[in-house]
């Protein structure tokens, strides 16, 4: 099986050092670049787009280097223009489906983390960074490239290093920010991808580059890789004491990968579990008021019986892996238990989204936000479910004066319509 290791433990990624270590695995680069050049044309705004492939040396290194200059007059778009300019360029320069629906899934993945962070219905949102047209160059060029690497067939797999997510801060058109920025990590929370932080003050982590790896859904590899080929790259920043190099790692592994379509929804969980027999109820509702805040998924309090037929609580705490000590801490430290169990298992959790839908009742009209749960696999997308939220049901109950079970009816017979017109 074919296999590509991303090794962005001295770089971080970004969409641009992400494309440039990629041309170097392909035939003809410069036709990709040529085509990239053309988005221009299937976007408004954009006076000029020019996109050069450089070589340079870092480090007695030579390195891939896109250089890239704008001319922009807009300063932010909306998801619709963008998901429209994408998606006429493709259709016109013969993507592959596969490709095409990765480059939707990256964009999808900024727009649902920018609306997610802000507290905005995707409809209402303006982009403004992630709205310029390279983000769109990143994102074309990035899946025509896997796309001619052959990285979207069964017989492939990726791969990648943790990620230094640097620190500092950013200015952005929402002020100053801590790094890394917020989409970023609501992307990276969202994904099976691993991170570290640091090691220098600056933002090696961009919300492209976070879209473009998550949703290649990358896997650890058991097996040793026989390698063909190495690709280096970097972006324009250069650091004291810091390497900013991309290696790609292009070869063979033995690695049978899963090619059922949930298979890309595997990803690895901590259960932490501890029980207690001396703590009051009161503690146990602060306890778990105060962990809900500390990066956990899920928390479940379950009676049970301790030493010496003593009346007592199982407490299991759900997180990633990478948060499981600073919990540990928090349960000794709240609790006073003397010991947690840790169990890291894998996980199957599809994708999910929030939608609103406005519904009438007694002739006042109500927004009603749905959850909506799906599965998405080359061949299209499969709802799970679709649940109005219970919060806003509540809401209406308490200005209309009606029973929730009453409007919750009201709100499920808007669901078929939902799913009809829904474009995740």
């Amino acid at each position: 099986m074919k296999v590509l290791y991303i090794d962005a433990s001295n770089s971080g990624i970004s969409g641009d050092i992400l494309l440039s270590a990629l041309l170097d695995l392909v035939p003809n680069p410069e036709k990709i670049l040529g085509e990239l050049k053309e988005l221009i044309d299937f976007i408004s705004g954009v006076s000029k787009l020019e996109i050069e492939l450089k070589k340079i040396k870092r480090s007695g290194i030579q390195l891939n280097q896109l250089k890239i200059q704008i001319n922009e007059s807009k300063k932010h778009r909306t998801p619709k223009s963008l998901r429209e300019a994408i998606n006429n360029f493709m259709n016109n320069k013969s993507f592959t489906e596969q490709a095409k629906f990765y480059a939707n899934s990256v964009l999808n993945s900024l727009i649902q983390a920018e609306a997610e962070v802000h507290g905005e219905l995707e409809e209402k949102l303006h982009l403004h960074e992630l709205s310029s047209v390279d983000t769109l160059v990143d994102i074309a060029g990035v899946s025509r490239a896997l796309e001619l690497l052959g990285v979207f067939k069964e017989d492939f797999v990726i791969s990648c290093s943790k990620l230094p997510l640097g620190g500092g801060s950013i200015n952005t058109a929402h002020g100053i920010l801590p790094v890394p920025a917020p989409a970023t990590l609501k992307i990276i929370e969202n994904s099976n991808l691993k991170i570290v932080h640091g090691p220098i003050e600056s933002e090696l982590v961009t919300p492209t580059g976070a879209a473009l790896l998550s949703n290649l859904k990358p896997i650890d590899l058991p097996n040793a890789i026989k390698l063909d080929y190495v690709s280096y790259s970097t972006g324009k920043k250069e650091f004291k004491d810091f390497l900013n190099i991309l290696r790609l790692f292009y070869g063979k592994t033995e690695i049978s990968r899963g090619t059922h379509q949930l298979s890309n929804y595997l990803e690895q969980i901590t259960v932490l579990e501890t029980s207690v027999d001396d703590i009051s109820g009161e503690i146990l509702g602060d306890f778990v008021k105060k962990v809900r805040k500390n990066n956990i998924l899920d928390i479940q309090i379950i009676p049970t019986t301790t030493k010496k037929n003593r009346p007592g609580y199982v407490i299991k705490v759900v997180c990633h892996p990478e948060h499981k000590f600073d919990i540990i801490e928090q349960i000794i430290t709240d609790l006073g238990t003397l010991g947690v169990r840790i169990n890291t298992i894998d996980r199957v959790c599809v994708e999910r989204k929030i939608e609103s839908k406005k519904i009438e009742i007694e002739g006042r009209v109500y927004e009603v936000n749905y959850k909506i749960s799906y599965i998405e696999s080359e061949t299209g997308i499969k709802i799970v479910n679709v649940k109005a939220e219970y919060e806003d049901l509540r809401k209406i109950s308490k200005q209309s004066g009606l029973p929730i079970k009453e409007i919750q009816i009201i709100a499920q017979s808007k669901i078929k319509s939902l799913i009809e017109t829904i474009k995740i």
